[in-house]
């Protein structure tokens, strides 16, 4: 009962006011010392902008993601004509093959359209060209039995419907060879480590001073010609083969907005086709000069490409390097 009836002292009661009235103040309290505030919180440090690049293809000039390359070769004897999906290529290189006729090599990157093709064989020529895009796919209807060694071994991912029979289809109600079609997103699944889009040497910008008014320019090889005009509200060149103009079953006429004739060098190979005529070789490793073909007008150019893997390189005769018109563009490797 002792306990019950304790006397407490004056200094713990003043104490206990002193913590009543403190705290009511937000501050803690105890017998002794000194009250600490509250801890103030840090400053939040200050956002720092994510810079923000614009994108641009090494193919083009225009704004796009970075996406691997897929290379494919299309036929192009009338029969084969129209093409599908040959307006979305990025570059269309005109290479000759036997007979003086002859094909495709159209590269994609940031734009795949549906299909492409008709799809045709493949040519030792393919080879050295592709080097400078590093390691693209590229699809094919196949090759000599003697070329598809080279072709494996390749910095590149042969893609052919042996390979990669669900990226192939046969269609557009002609007869065969003429209706073999790749799709290009199961052909580049097929080939998963195909590097992205590159610099291979071509730039983009305002157009060089002079060159010539050119409304129309013919290319000619020995079975087979080309015909680019300018159309000068579309600011492109419309192509023609052969005196009719090109088509595609799925964009309409076929356009470029810088057409590159590259005068190489085009020489026998070791290989021939099964009628035996022997297939051609076309440099595009060395130096040379060109046309190039924008705006309307033809501008003389040199090229220069010193070695399989490097790019090619486009100036005018003084040195400087030539601009190309943002847009799709057209080479025509041409003989000497």
């Amino acid at each position: 009962m002792a306990a019950a009836h304790r006397r407490v002292r004056p200094g713990a009661a003043v104490t206990v006011l002193l913590c009543a009235v403190m705290t009511a103040g937000l501050y803690g309290c105890a017998d002794s010392g000194t009250p600490e505030p509250t801890p103030t919180p840090p400053p939040t440090p200050p956002t720092t902008p994510v810079p923000t690049q614009e994108t641009r293809s090494p193919f083009t000039g225009l704004p796009a993601r970075p996406a691997p390359v897929l290379a494919v070769k299309i036929d192009n004897v009338p029969p084969a004509r129209p093409h599908t999906g040959l307006g979305a290529a990025e570059l269309v290189y005109v290479e000759q093959v036997e007979g003086g006729q002859t094909r495709l090599l159209a590269v994609y990157s940031s734009d795949l359209p549906d299909r492409i093709g008709p799809v045709r064989s493949a040519r030792e020529s393919d080879i050295e060209l592709l080097r400078q895009f590093g390691r693209p796919a590229l699809a094919y209807s196949g090759s000599q039995a003697a070329l598809k060694p080279l072709l494996q071994a390749a910095p590149l991912y042969p893609v052919p419907p042996e390979d990669a029979p669900g990226a192939y289809l046969r269609g557009g109600g002609r007869p065969a060879p003429h209706n073999l079609y790749v799709l290009p997103g199961r052909a580049l699944a097929a080939a998963p480590k195909a590097e992205d889009a590159k610099d291979i040497g071509f730039r983009f910008g305002p157009a060089p001073a002079g060159g010539e008014q050119v409304n129309e320019r013919t290319v000619r090889f020995p079975a087979s010609r080309y015909t680019f005009t300018w159309n000068a509200a579309e600011k492109s060149w419309r192509v023609s083969m052969d005196g009719s103009p090109a088509r595609t079953t799925d964009e309409g006429p076929v356009t470029a907005t810088t057409v590159v004739v590259q005068h190489v060098t085009i020489r026998s190979s070791r290989f021939h086709d099964v009628l035996g005529s022997v297939s051609p070789y076309t440099e595009t490793v060395g130096s040379g000069t060109a046309v190039v073909l924008r705006d309307g007008r033809a501008h003389d150019a040199r090229w220069s490409r010193p070695a399989a893997e490097n790019g090619t390189s486009f100036t005018t005769p003084d040195g400087t390097p030539l601009n190309f018109a943002p847009g799709h563009t057209w080479i025509v490797l041409a003989p000497r």
